[in-house]
């Protein structure tokens, strides 16, 4: 039972991740190219401030919620484990992606207004965008191998 719990509990907070990912993705990101610069800085903005707290908090504890699905699963249950452990590598791509690129290029256009825009400004958008891209894969895949491992 408490496998089961700690699964349940790491796929919710998993999916929320993934969800956060995905939604500004198919929402926004693909359209991103298309919008003004007035329109992109208060988007990137108003983001930033609605998700950045929410995943300084959601992303880690998610993370860790996948420890003791690997501790309980490790002995008992092989394939959820290597299922699991292949979901947290996934995640843990999606952090380091977070990291390293995405927040460090949000943080410059945070600095950003209309009259101050730099003159690459189209370059690190798309940076951001393709790296997004990235971010929401891992998250899906970390999320379905994590789900795979609860189920099969």
């Amino acid at each position: 039972m408490a496998l089961k719990t700690a699964e349940l509990i790491s796929i919710v907070l998993a999916a929320l991740v993934t969800g956060v990912f995905w939604g500004p993705w198919i929402g926004l990101t693909r359209s991103m190219s298309t919008f003004t610069p007035e329109v992109f800085l208060g988007i990137v903005h108003r983001m930033n401030r609605n998700l950045g707290p929410l995943m300084t908090v959601l992303m880690p504890v998610a993370l860790l919620s996948i420890s003791p699905v690997l501790m309980l699963s490790y002995h008992e249950r092989h394939n959820a484990f290597y299922f699991t452990l292949a979901s947290l590598g996934c995640f843990i791509v999606a952090l380091l992606v977070t990291v390293l690129i995405e927040v460090p290029i949000v943080e410059q256009i945070e600095t950003w207004t209309v009259s101050t825009l730099p003159d690459n400004w189209h370059e690190l958008r798309d940076r951001w965008g393709a790296n997004h891209i990235i971010r929401v894969g891992a998250g899906i895949a970390g999320l379905a191998l994590l789900a795979a491992g609860a189920i099969f």
